[in-house]
């Protein structure tokens, strides 16, 4: 094993790098500060989520204080952790140097795992935890030694506790085992054992789920109808050929797992993988959540071209280069390696007529909530000390009250009230709100709840996302309506 390693350094490194220079730059986008956010309230489950980015936000608040890159460090670690795994896989398989080199490569130059192993989110640790559960079942087929089925429990329980999307992996394992040895398996004991240890991890989200009238169902309901609704019957499958360099070693493995003598015996892995993607076909997923298959796939594909190249060895190299090559134009793109005047640049992007860029979704949502966050705290410390007190500041959505929660930490500003997602958990706040500053309510809104508005600002920021420019911050004094009590009747319009 000794002689793979530097190899997997030399890989994991180069991956680690390129994340370091990408994690500092920008800001912390909408959805990374709701994860934050919720790591200043530890709880078994939220509205949108299981636990576990919580957790992990805790610890790297711990660690890091609300530091850019020292956040981010975790998701890429994960990423990383990926790297890792699929060239032990590709080992595991029978893959010699080329084969563990080549499945490095590939996970190395899949774009899309550098967009879900930059940002805080869970993805990168669901994409780790699929790829965890593979190598331990892989493991178990190659020793028959429990302790793998048993870790294979313990990863698709820390993955339920993570994202629910692994459910969908479960379900795909379960069908492929029914194809392993004829099944065999379900005949030994040590499978529901490891059945047992994933319920139980999972279990304190079961119970929260149901102590609070299980908000998972109005979630995905709230997701269906927003967004996968609008998904198009053949666009999960199309995504797939966005990259069509790695999806043809994801193939070649996936073919390998049927149909080459020596790999066919780990058929349940190729069995599990269709199931997988037609169940989440059908279901009209999201094509990333998908992609946290294809480093099993990559390893695999990654042997068999070994086994086709072994009279030409050094053509894995080639390999290597299609991959490598045409992705280093895009990488820009995947992860913010450039600071963002020369990403404007590279791109060549042209200011409009009002003075805005247009960049991506996921790079113009990291831009604007500083300049939120300052605009409510110069109007919060321009406050008479009473109205201070007395004061609450609420916030439209999720992304501004995060950034209210977690960038206002330096100002020492008090935390929002929301009604969005899981910031409607936490409350009406403490203080009466005889005064309230307003950040992103629309006018009718603000007065429909209070007698007197007036309007701070308008925040613009040339490279933020349409939804957050133009917003408004107003002071609002003498409220029409108790917000403590009507409170409660927010819950069913947390997702809107």
């Amino acid at each position: 094993m000794r002689k793979y390693y530097p190899i997997i350094a030399f890989l994991s490194i180069i991956k680690l790098i390129i994340h370091l220079i990408g994690n500092q730059n920008y800001g912390f986008q909408r959805d990374e500060l709701l994860h934050l956010s919720v790591s200043e309230h530890l709880d078994w489950g939220y509205f949108e989520f299981p636990p576990f980015i919580a957790f992990v936000g805790k610890i790297a608040h711990f660690i890091f204080g609300y530091s850019l890159s020292g956040i981010r460090l975790f998701s890429t670690l994960a990423g990383v952790g990926i790297l890792i795994i699929c060239c032990l896989i590709a080992k595991e398989l029978g893959g010699k140097k080329k084969a563990v080199f080549l499945a490095g490569v590939s996970v190395l130059t899949f774009l899309p795992f550098y967009r879900n192993q930059t940002l805080f989110q869970p993805v990168a640790f669901d994409q780790l935890f699929w790829t965890l559960g593979f190598y331990f079942l892989i493991k178990y087929f190659n020793t028959k030694k429990v302790k793998f089925l048993v870790l294979l429990g313990i990863s698709a329980g820390m993955g339920l506790m993570n994202k629910y999307t692994i459910l969908v992996w479960g379900l795909g394992v379960v069908v492929g085992l029914l194809f392993y040895e004829n099944g065999a398996l379900f005949k030994n004991k040590w499978l529901y054992i490891s059945g047992c240890i994933t319920f139980l991890l999972f279990l304190p989200n079961i119970i929260w789920q149901f102590q609070h009238d299980l908000p998972v169902l109005m979630h995905l309901q709230k997701l269906k109808e927003s967004q996968l609704d609008e998904i198009g019957p053949f666009d999960f499958a199309l995504e797939q050929l966005k990259h069509p360099f790695t999806l043809a070693i994801s193939l070649i493995g996936l073919f390998a797992y049927f149909f080459d003598k020596d790999l066919k015996k780990y058929k349940a892995i190729g069995i599990a993988a269709l199931v997988i993607f037609i169940s989440m076909w059908l279901m009209q997923s999201k094509a990333y959540y998908f992609f946290a298959i294809y480093p099993v796939l990559f390893a695999s594909g990654a042997v068999k071209i070994e086994k086709l190249l072994q009279r030409k060895p050094n053509w894995n190299y080639a390999v290597a280069a299609v991959l490598l090559l045409p992705m280093i134009p895009f990488l820009p793109l995947a992860t913010p390696v450039l600071p963002i005047d020369t990403y404007v640049s590279y791109l060549n992007l042209k200011s409009e007529k009002d003075g805005r860029i247009i960049i991506t979704n996921d790079y113009a949502d990291m831009f604007g909530w500083e300049e939120q966050v300052k605009l409510v705290d110069s109007t919060y410390q321009s406050l008479p000390p009473q109205e201070k007190i007395n004061c609450v500041i609420w916030a439209e959505n999720y992304g501004e009250a995060g950034a209210i929660e977690i960038i206002g930490k330096k100002y020492q500003l008090p935390n929002p009230i929301c009604s969005n997602g899981s910031f409607w958990l936490w409350g009406s706040g403490t203080t009466s709100g005889e005064v309230c500053i307003s950040i992103g309510n629309e006018k009718k809104v603000v007065e429909s709840v209070f007698k007197d508005c007036t309007l701070v600002k308008m925040v613009k920021h040339k490279y933020a996302i349409d939804e957050e420019n133009n917003i408004p911050v107003y002071i609002c004094r003498n409220p029409k309506i108790n917000r403590k009590q009507n409170w409660a009747s927010l819950e069913k319009h947390v997702f809107d």
